[in-house]
């Protein structure tokens, strides 16, 4: 039982991510379609980097954790300074108009689950079982992420913009600090 709560704590940090980019992408009014496959498919990433950095485990522990940190950052920031430059054009230039946009976001949220999955590895724990609550829990996220963007946009439009993009921001520096 332990076990499970610490896994629930891991998968709710881990999702955070996936919430903060959601809501910034539901600000695009995501259909409803598109909203449970990306929640799906973030879960399901979710699920096998775990899985995968498990299997890899200490092989390459020094040398991807370190650039995984780097690559979220650089990622978080390049969409940031996107949404900031969308303010001057009237349309958005961030979408996810395409499955393989779907499959971007989902990966560059779970890369920190692969540590995780590394770290779960040096440790003997039991990875299906995490990957399972993380799995689920990162989907949840997603959705409300998703809903709650499509609210604050109704709401607030570019001032919701702004503050997505300085979320991003924080974000990316969050990740280049820990490298």
């Amino acid at each position: 039982m332990e076990k499970i709560i610490l896994y629930i704590f891991m998968a709710v940090g881990l999702s955070v991510d996936a919430f903060s980019l959601a809501v910034i992408y539901g600000m695009n009014k995501i259909g409803k379609k598109k909203t449970i496959i990306l929640s799906i498919l973030v879960g399901l990433f979710h699920f096998f980097m775990p899985c995968i950095g498990s299997i890899i485990g200490i092989n390459l522990l020094t040398v991807f954790v370190d650039k995984a940190n780097f690559i979220a950052g650089s990622v978080f920031l390049i969409i940031a300074i996107e949404m900031l430059s969308s303010l001057k054009e009237e349309e958005k230039i961030m979408s996810l108009s395409k499955f393989y946009h779907l499959l971007f976001f989902a990966f560059t949220v779970s890369l920190d689950s692969f540590s995780v999955g590394i770290v779960l590895s040096l440790g003997h724990e039991t990875v299906i079982l995490a990957g399972t609550i993380f799995s689920i829990i990162s989907a949840m996220f997603t959705y409300l992420g998703l809903k709650l963007g499509k609210f604050v946009s109704k709401k607030y439009s570019n001032k919701a913009t702004i503050v997505g993009a300085w979320i991003l921001i924080i974000l990316s520096l969050k990740y280049f600090m820990a490298t």
